[in-house]
């Protein structure tokens, strides 16, 4: 597999375990599937401001680690002591899974709509912790930080147009702790894949 190939699955695994995880932005979206209210507009703002974020954290953090090799070698092993710690997290959330419940909320303009998605995006701090300073630490070492961003990219889109379009649809499998055991239990075994990767790469 080329390098383009590996750096584009790469991002695109990380960041589907992140983003996948359940969370504030989520629900947010999921509600405003189940209720047909300026689903499209919310799923697109989230997957421009993922794309952003992982973008500054990327190539802000290319340019950094190319000019000390010091702070590479620190990155990567931050990244998979990261990468290890979330993959054990996601494997005890499926012992204990959880399901992704909506609000119910009377109908707003879209402008209110979108603050409301801007807030429960940039106001949250596991946003920048997840995309710039995870995903970004971990794309800035990549051999094709582009293809990684371009990957990262893909998943918040499939992610997030999957709930703004089968929301109705995805709900009641979403309810289910067996759906979110399997979620998780994915989502670890992708964590521990880009770890191994980052330590045979350092070897």
């Amino acid at each position: 597999m080329n390098a383009i190939w590996q750096s584009y699955i790469n991002g695109l695994l990380v960041a589907a375990g992140l983003i996948m995880a359940i969370g504030a932005q989520n629900a947010f979206v999921l509600a405003q599937s189940l209720r047909r209210e300026h689903h499209l507009p919310v799923a697109a703002l989230c997957i421009v401001c993922d794309v952003l974020l992982v973008s500054l954290g990327v190539f802000g953090l290319a340019a950094l680690l190319a000019s000390s090799p010091l702070l590479l070698e620190t990155t990567r092993w931050g990244g998979v002591a990261f990468l290890l710690w979330y993959g054990t997290l996601a494997l005890r959330r499926a012992a204990r899974p959880q399901s992704l419940r909506s609000e119910d909320a009377q109908p707003r303009p879209l402008r209110a709509v979108l603050l409301a998605a801007l807030a429960v995006t940039l106001l949250n701090p596991h946003v920048y912790l997840d995309t710039v300073v995870l995903i970004g630490t971990l794309g800035a070492q990549q051999p094709e930080p582009g293809a990684y961003t371009l990957g990262a990219a893909s998943a918040s889109t499939l992610w997030f147009m999957t709930l703004a379009l089968g929301g109705a649809w995805l709900a009641p499998w979403l309810a289910r702790p067996l759906t979110w055991r399997l979620i998780d239990l994915g989502v670890a075994l992708m964590m521990f894949a880009v770890a191994a990767q980052l330590i045979v790469g350092a070897l």
